[in-house]
């Protein structure tokens, strides 16, 4: 399976199941089911380097629910890793989540995720990506319009 990451960095850790973790917290790469406890990780967020959180299918969202938790709540800065049902069309959001590495089952990875990036020009949803949703852009540019008038 092919790994993409945003900073063209290669997999350095391996991540260790978040039962095994536990036992070794130590360590600083873990790797979460949708059902394991993001909020257990919270004392460790500054030595991890590396979470990995897995798409079990395609229709289930709770991984992003966990990468934004991680990234916006406990400012988590390390590499978050999707695994698992990755899809080319999801990967867009998956980014705008707060994951930058794609397990994604296709050879040509980087130009995947190079394709799902150019799909949206303006985001709705504030997010931890500092991107300024189109509402903003819109009472920024009627502020404009009013001071010029």
């Amino acid at each position: 399976m092919a790994l993409y990451s945003e900073a063209g960095l290669p997999a350095s850790y391996v991540a260790l199941p978040f039962g095994e973790w536990q036992l070794r917290p130590e360590w600083p790469a873990v790797s979460l089911a949708n059902t394991d406890p993001v909020e257990h990780l919270a004392p460790h967020i500054g030595r991890l380097r590396l979470i990995v959180l897995h798409f079990p299918k395609f229709s289930d969202g709770r991984a992003y629910s966990q990468a934004r938790l991680l990234r916006e709540r406990f400012g988590f800065t390390g590499e978050l890793r999707a695994t698992g049902h990755v899809l080319q069309d999801q990967l867009w959001h998956m980014q705008r989540s707060g994951f930058d590495a794609f397990e994604i089952p296709r050879d040509d990875a980087a130009a995947a995720f190079a394709a799902a990036m150019r799909s949206f020009t303006y985001v709705y949803q504030p997010t931890a990506d500092g991107r300024v949703s189109a509402l903003k852009q819109r009472l920024v540019a009627a502020r404009k319009n009013e001071a010029a008038e």
